[in-house]
């Protein structure tokens, strides 16, 4: 360990706008320039605490001020106030208690007097605070002359006092084990007689550090009063048990029980750390139950929503264990209870996890607990969230009837009742489910036609109207329901002609022939992503009320002849069944007729100057198209309409369902743990102790990850080591040579900076002076380093990233050379570019999200394709290897060769910000075979440093390069 990893310093925060103060100007405020002793007075103490303060402050900043250190022992040492005190520890913290040799001051021993009258000190306050400090000290010397004034405060009266002399008695055992050898023994006994849980657990602490088996004799000794013990205590006791079962799994059998034990704990946190043992250390369906019993409580009992998740997260883990998801199958009702949580995040993580567990055996549970939710959300505005919800739980009934056909028909009639609802989003999703449903499930086929029927009439939205339409004409098979979808349609068009109708309406409050200007070009986008012009016509009618239009005339009206085109395509092809199914030539003419005329007065309404639009030429052709077809009714027409549409539904339907079977077949052969034949068998009884270590230690873990020092497991490419990431800061003949490992640990860049000093002199005050550009911030400055001669020495620096953009790392490295006359030498560093890619991750979201988003994110970055690869698919797996990004459009769609490809590709970063790219190339095959692939890449992103980012990624990274 270096001295720079050795030290850790008190932190304070310190405005650097004033003038730092003299040498001289400080002894004079320590010192008072008043005889000593006779009382001071308040003015007196608050000039010494202040002067004190800025000392400690300079001393922080890099400053030496050894002449302060004589008039601080005898101006300031002996004075009882306690503020006065509490500096004074901060700055026997971190002045040099060394001379440049390493030998300790004199001054010291006066220092080491004082505080040993401040341990016998009657306050405990100020013996407990010494306590601590004396933790902090690294020179045996000092604590040398103290020890027995230390092991008199382990019988104090006061529990404070009692519990630092603990913690002074471990770091010293720890430090320096000579200055008391026999510090297990004595907190052994001390722990017998002890009864406050702080006391208790402290030296329960030590002694799992110091002396293990100590620890297990006084745990045995308590074993069935474990229950009764303080929090604190019991987590330290469920981190031994964790710990002895790891390193010799023969004593679980003796353990175990208590674990168990504390699942029942009032604590959250040590139920949590229980049940997060219990799984480790046992893998039988009961303890498995037990733990996952444990983490719904909590979800469920836990108000803090980051606590719902991280448990949740816990959950999943199990559950991606093979063995253990049966038996998490069984607990899917408990975990549905965790739905109860208004917040979206967590019911969105709940809902995955249940859908997950389904099976055959709790299906049936599950689907009847997801209706009385989605009846729960309607007509529910009491959370901004509700509409999101319901979305989740239609997809998820979706999910559950597409896997098991047999609910179709309990989840159907519930969720049509949400095609009239004002949230589109959760409508299309129903809509969307009831044509999958519809197409596969023929027994089915007269429930969901009878019960669109019902809800028809009642749809607000244009989108879902058109879509409950195409269903309506293409699944209505007998001559009732053919002639009631008519019936429906002329009720939701109301009077024709339409024109005339309008026009009496509006009689004696304007005339028809109204001038009607034509307002500026509005540019839509289509479903399918191309652009369409539509000119908007404005008039000078006055508004009136619209209650009592009925709702597809109101469309009409409102210039939207996308859904007549849509109408005419159903009146097409029911009017074309119909003539099948009915025989009489009277009743065929008679409804045909009927359809035709509903198209002529809908195109001559699209015509006319009553709507807010005018009809546009596309759908002008399509009702023009539907009219001759009519009038004509030729077979191929009548194959056309009535199979060839069903036809390509089924295609794209069965597509999708192989694709998520793919997924699914993907995502088991991922679980599934695979055995070789000549694998060995492990029998836990004759495991060694040794064998054991494959295990990772948890608690170990958890503490490296706290210290931002967890190695992330490498890829298995071998080239993929640490080495990869080293940056060159400095050449090779500066005097000081430095290069720089850079550990992305989530929010934290932790730079691991290693300094050579190349000359044949001691470099003094030897500092690395670091600055950022972009979202991220220093945290701490690193502390200062003499080098001898040709030595080394790692200096470690943090820094904090707020969001998900390319960062910059610039500094310098200044030092002073011992001897001589100069100023402070100085070596620029050369830059440490932070790589965006650690923040970004594959995410995948539905085809309506991507486009939603696509339409509502603000910066657009547009990458020129300039590549040496030659073919397109290689090219989109370079593109989605060096961005992290997931491939959205599925593999189907992008297999075979015809010359250009389109794909969406998506990625969350881990602060919780999308990135959206479409990618659009091209081969030129006029150029050659070997014609490298042209084309754009569109990126989107909320922010703009997300966008600029991740265009500069790709940009750095289009050519292959050669190994």
């Amino acid at each position: 360990m270096t001295a720079a990893e050795n030290v850790c310093y008190t932190l304070i925060n310190v405005p650097m706008d004033s003038e730092p103060p003299s040498e001289i100007s400080l002894k004079n405020d320590l010192g008072n320039l008043i005889s000593f002793p006779p009382p001071l007075e308040k003015g007196d103490v608050k000039l010494k605490t202040e002067a004190l303060k800025k000392v400690i402050i300079m001393i922080l900043n890099g400053e030496k001020l050894p002449g302060l250190l004589m008039t601080i022992i005898r101006f300031v040492l002996p004075l009882q106030d306690h503020t006065i005190k509490k500096l004074l520890l901060v700055f026997w913290e971190i002045v040099p208690k060394t001379t440049p040799d390493g030998r300790l001051l004199q001054e010291m021993i006066l220092v080491c007097d004082a505080y040993r009258k401040d341990l016998q000190h009657p306050n405990e306050f100020i013996r407990g605070s010494t306590l601590r400090f004396l933790c902090k000290l690294k020179e045996a010397e000092l604590l040398e002359p103290l020890m027995p004034a230390i092991r008199a405060c382990l019988e104090h009266r006061h529990s404070y006092v009692r519990r630092n002399a603990v913690l002074a008695i471990y770091t010293i055992y720890r430090n320096f084990e000579h200055l008391i050898p026999d510090a297990p023994e004595l907190i052994h006994d001390f722990l017998v007689n002890e009864k406050d849980a702080s006391c208790k657990r402290n030296a329960f602490m030590m002694l799992i550090h110091a002396d293990q088996d100590r620890a297990l004799d006084y745990l045995s000794t308590c074993i069935d009063q474990v229950q009764t013990f303080g929090d604190i205590l019991q987590l330290v006791i469920v981190e031994l048990i964790y710990k002895v079962c790891h390193a010799n799994p023969s004593e679980r059998a003796r353990f175990i029980r208590c674990i168990y034990n504390l699942l029942q704990s009032s604590s959250p946190a040590v139920k949590y750390e229980a049940a997060g043992t219990l799984v480790t250390l046992s893998s039988a369906p009961t303890a498995i139950k037990a733990a996952a019993q444990c983490y719904i409580d909590l979800i469920i009992k836990e108000s803090d929503n980051n606590v719902k998740l991280i448990v949740l997260d816990r959950l999943i883990e199990l559950k991606e264990h093979p063995s253990h998801e049966r038996v998490l199958q069984d607990l899917v009702m408990d975990i549905l209870r965790v739905l109860s949580t208004p917040d979206l995040e967590v019911r969105k993580k709940t809902l995955q996890l249940a859908l997950d567990l389904v099976s055959s055996r709790n299906v049936e549970e599950l689907v009847i607990v997801l209706k009385k939710e989605v009846i729960k959300t309607n007509n529910v505005t009491e959370h901004e969230d509700t509409d999101k919800y319901r979305q989740l739980l239609v997809r998820t009934l979706h999910s559950c009837s597409v896997r098991f056909p047999d609910m179709a028909a309990n989840v159907i009639p519930v969720l049509m009742e949400f095609l009239s609802d004002n949230n589109e989003a959760a409508a299309a999703d129903v809509l969307e489910f009831v044509r999958e449903a519809i197409q596969r499930f023929d027994n089915l086929r007269p429930l969901i036609v009878e019960k669109m029927l019902e809800v028809f009439h009642a749809i607000k939205s244009v989108k879902i109207y058109r879509g409950a339409l195409w269903i309506l004409g293409e699944y209505c098979s007998t001559k009732e329901d053919i002639q009631s979808v008519m019936t429906e349609v002329r009720r939701s068009l109301g009077e024709i002609p339409i024109v005339e109708s309008e026009i009496k309406k509006e009689a004696g409050e304007l005339k028809p022939e109204e001038e009607v200007s034509v307002g500026p070009a509005q540019k839509l986008v289509t479903e399918m992503g191309t652009y369409a012009t539509q000119s908007a016509l404005s008039s000078s009618r006055p508004a009136k009320k619209e209650e009592d239009r009925p709702p597809l005339r109101g469309f009409l009206l409102d210039g939207d002849f996308f859904v007549a085109a849509s109408l005419a395509t159903t009146l097409t092809k029911i009017a074309l069944r119909y003539v099948s199914l009915v025989q009489e030539k009277k009743k065929q003419n008679s409804f045909i007729a009927e359809a035709m005329l509903l198209m002529a007065t809908i195109l001559h309404l699209g015509k006319s100057s009553l709507p807010k639009k005018p009809i546009t030429d596309d759908d002008v052709d399509r009702i023009s198209l539907c009219l001759k077809v009519l009038s004509e009714c030729s077979p191929l027409m009548n194959d056309i309409f009535n199979k060839e549409c069903r036809q390509s539904l089924s295609h794209m339907l069965s597509a999708k369902l192989e694709e998520e079977k793919l997924s699914q077949k993907k995502e088991s052969e991922k679980r599934n743990v695979t055995v070789q034949p000549d694998d060995p068998i492990s029998f836990m009884q004759l495991t060694a102790k040794n064998e054991m270590s494959s295990k990772e230690d948890q608690f170990q873990l958890s503490l490296l990850a706290a210290m931002g020092n967890t190695q992330r497991k490498e890829a298995a490419d071998p080239l993929a080591s640490k080495l990869n990431k080293v940056t060159q800061l400095t050449g090779f003949s500066d005097p000081v040579y430095a290069e720089a490992y850079v550990h992305v640990n989530q929010y934290d860049i932790v730079l691991d900076v290693l300094v050579v000093n190349q000359t044949s002199d001691t470099l003094q005050n030897c500092t690395l002076e670091l600055a950022t550009l972009g979202d991220l911030k220093l945290v701490e400055k690193p502390s200062p380093l003499t080098l001898a001669p040709h030595d080394f020495a790692n200096i470690k620096a943090n820094v904090k990233v707020a969001s998900t953009e390319n960062g910059i790392i610039f500094g310098n490295i200044v030092y002073d050379v011992s001897g001589a006359a100069s100023d402070r030498n100085c070596v620029v560093l050369s830059d440490i570019h932070i790589d965006i890619m650690d923040y970004i991750q594959p995410a995948s979201c539905t085809d309506a999200e991507f486009r939603q988003m696509w339409a509502e994110f603000e910066w657009e970055n547009k990458v020129t394709v300039n590549t040496n690869i030659v073919d397109l698919n290689e090219y989109l797996q370079h593109i989605l290897k060096s961005t992290n990004m997931k491939c959205l459009t599925p593999e189907k769609a992008l297999s075979g060769y015809c010359g250009f490809m389109a794909a969406n590709l998506y990625a969350r970063s881990i602060f919780g910000e999308d990135a959206l790219a479409n990618v659009s190339i091209e081969k030129p095959i006029h150029l050659g075979p070997e014609a490298p692939v042209t084309g754009h890449i569109r990126i989107r992103a909320k922010s703009q440093g997300m966008a600029l980012s991740l265009g500069d990624k790709i940009n750095l990274s289009q050519k292959k390069t050669s190994l």
